[in-house]
């Protein structure tokens, strides 16, 4: 017989406890990871992130859990849903605040699920009725794997969306014969690209969390701030918590470093899995032509080719990415509404975003780089 236990921080369980659930092979859901972001400062309850991790325990020892948040905004989701909360708010009713189980600030395909898949039911009905007994008005699983999509009953609706993957399918062996896949015009101008950073005579760098220096660590996280000054976000990962990953997970941090004349100018973010490499975040603080392409894509193909790496996601959205060899894939979430007449509504609605995300899926794929094979 399991028991829930709601955690309000992941300091309360042990690390060796947490990440027994799951393979390894996604970082974001590393203990070291998301007891990071609290730990550093990351989550706060005014930015709209208080942690409410759902546990399943046989006696002492931790058998399933799943990384959950309560929200009162929609902030760091990449699922979104403020047409659902300005449809409740149209009918007086409140839609914050929600329970999401999910990583913050990434938008990152995983486990959320994490244990035996036997328990993965029982965890949904954990999640359910937590929600129920808080008064909330939903609850939600984002970017959960494909494997877990069979746990979810039917009052569990489904959203689909798309993102821009690179896989190395082909088993290319070096960046030319990934270029040699392209067509001639996506070919000719990634080389074009990546010439005008070369004579601008920007050099690159990569490390890893144990090679980074603190001035490396520095640079990257001023690039982070710089990129969310110049959209008018607020910046939630602190340098404490990029530090941290560089202890706790050295060789899942990979920072590409731009230099000009020795002097570091830009710079990219990713964490390595076990077979793909995830980009998140990039900053610069001159403009080159093509210093961001190099920087956050080409560099990122290079390194995955040198290391075997078989995928590349560089983050959510941006249709750019589509001629430099990065083709669209699913992302998925699932969404439990509490009140049935909202939740019949919206399930008609989604229903209607698939077909219109399938469609447009469609189109995309007509626009693969890689001509079509005879």
């Amino acid at each position: 017989m399991l028991t829930v236990r709601i955690l309000d921080s992941l300091a309360a369980v042990p690390a060796e406890a947490w990440d027994g659930l799951h393979d390894g092979s996604n970082p974001f859901i590393a203990h070291a990871f998301l007891e990071g972001l609290e730990r550093h400062g990351c989550l706060r309850a005014r930015w709209g992130w208080t942690p409410h991790h759902l546990t399943l325990w046989d006696g002492d020892a931790l058998a399933a859990a799943a990384p959950g948040y309560l929200k009162t905004n929609s902030h760091g989701e990449f699922v979104f849903d403020h047409a659902w909360a300005h449809a409740y708010a149209q009918y007086g009713q409140a839609y914050f605040p929600k329970l999401l189980t999910a990583v913050p600030y990434s938008p990152v395909t995983g486990p959320r699920l994490l244990g035996a898949e036997e328990h993965r039911p029982a965890l949904l009905e954990a999640l359910v009725e937590a929600a129920r007994r808080l008064g909330l008005s939903s609850a939600h699983v984002n970017f959960h794997t494909e494997a877990e999509d069979a746990a979810f009953g039917p009052e569990w609706m489904q959203r689909i969306d798309v993102q821009y993957h690179w896989r190395n399918d082909a088993r290319w062996q070096d960046f030319e014969a990934f270029l040699a896949a392209l067509d001639r015009r996506r070919r000719k101008n990634i080389r074009q690209e990546r010439a005008k950073v070369e004579r601008a005579g920007v050099r690159f760098r990569v490390v890893h969390g144990d090679e980074a220096s603190p001035a490396d660590l520095g640079a990257m996280h001023r690039f982070y701030l710089t990129t969310f000054a110049e959209y008018g976000n607020s910046p939630a990962l602190t340098l404490e918590f990029l530090q941290h990953l560089a202890r706790t997970m050295p060789r899942a941090v990979v920072i590409v470093l731009a230099e000009l004349e020795g002097r570091p100018i830009a710079g990219a973010l990713c964490l390595r899995g076990a077979d793909t490499l995830y980009g998140r975040y990039w900053g610069a603080e001159v403009e080159l032509p093509g210093l961001h392409f190099e920087t956050c894509y080409y560099q990122g193909i290079e390194y995955c080719l040198r290391e075997g790496i078989r995928s590349f996601e560089p983050g959510a959205q941006g249709e750019h990415k589509i001629a430099r060899g990065f083709l669209p894939a699913w992302v998925r979430s699932r969404h439990w509404i509490a009140d049935p007449a909202f939740a019949d509504a919206l399930r008609r609605w989604c229903a209607g975003e698939a077909d219109s995300v399938r469609r447009w899926k469609a189109l995309l794929d007509a626009r693969s780089p890689f001509p079509a094979r005879p």
